[in-house]
């Protein structure tokens, strides 16, 4: 097996998140904040993805010493380098969960929950248990109790899967071109933030991060079939949690209509 051949067999899963309904129900500006608040769990919980690879692939500890394989320590720490301090619009760095909270603000979409998960997160000190203890969709839980039990477990290609094909790249090309017409349609609501955001994570994707961790799948697992095996499955099941974050969004922009 290899990455090829783990495309080929999540397939279906992608294509029911690039033909998701959801894209058809982002009309107004309600809708996109109603997005843009719940899809911050992804990109909140991509970061700590990487961080686990880091911790796993790198060394982060002291006395240092080399890890085991110099190609994978590259590659994650070049990834790092961008997602954890990448340049904004206006030459600060700062993360690219950062960058999005800051366009989330600039486009007037709320952060309350976001703000107050968090802080249950660093209270407990137990992710599991701030997720159990939030007022998050049932679905948005979900996929982030996933995401944290494929980090607990520890497997580097586990959560190098997760990490890789779990995240369907052409999605940030379809929401740029949603944004630039909707910054068309309301120029009043300043989305250029969030607009150099998605343009930012395609250039980074397609050129660089993207080859980068299918590299990285090819090192850790080489000819081992289990964790072919296992890369697959965590693949199609982060896929899934994906399309069940999707479903969640939809499904509170449906419920705000319902109330208008």
């Amino acid at each position: 097996m290899n990455t090829s051949t783990i495309n080929d067999n999540i397939k279906s899963q992608k294509t029911i998140l690039l033909q998701h309904p959801l894209y058809e129900k982002v009309k107004t500006i309600d809708d996109l904040h109603q997005f843009l608040e719940s899809h911050v769990y992804a990109v909140w919980d991509f970061m700590s993805l990487l961080k686990a690879l880091q911790s796993k692939l790198t060394c982060t500890t002291t006395p240092w010493f080399a890890s085991k394989n110099p190609e994978i320590r590259y590659l994650i720490n070049e990834i790092v380098l961008a997602e954890e301090s990448d340049l904004t619009l206006d030459g600060k760095r700062l993360s690219h969960f950062e960058m999005y909270v800051e366009a989330m603000h600039s486009c007037g979409a709320n952060t309350t929950e976001l703000n107050t998960f968090l802080q249950s997160v660093i209270d407990t000190k137990n992710v599991f248990i701030a997720i159990k203890q939030s007022d998050l969709h049932p679905k948005i839980k979900d996929f982030l109790d996933f995401t944290f039990r494929v980090i607990e477990e520890g497997k580097a290609h586990k959560i190098a899967a997760a990490f890789t094909f779990g995240r369907e790249d052409l999605i940030p090309t379809m929401f740029t071109q949603i944004l630039k017409n909707f910054q068309q349609s309301f120029p009043d609501v300043d989305l250029s933030q969030l607009i150099y955001y998605f343009e930012r994570h395609i250039e980074l994707d397609a050129d660089e991060h993207g080859p980068m961790a299918m590299h990285m799948i090819n090192e850790l697992c080489q000819d081992d079939a289990q964790k072919w095996k296992e890369t697959e499955e965590v693949s199609r099941l982060a896929l899934e949690k994906r399309i069940g974050l999707w479903n969640a969004i939809e499904e509170k922009i449906e419920a705000s209509l319902t109330l208008a």
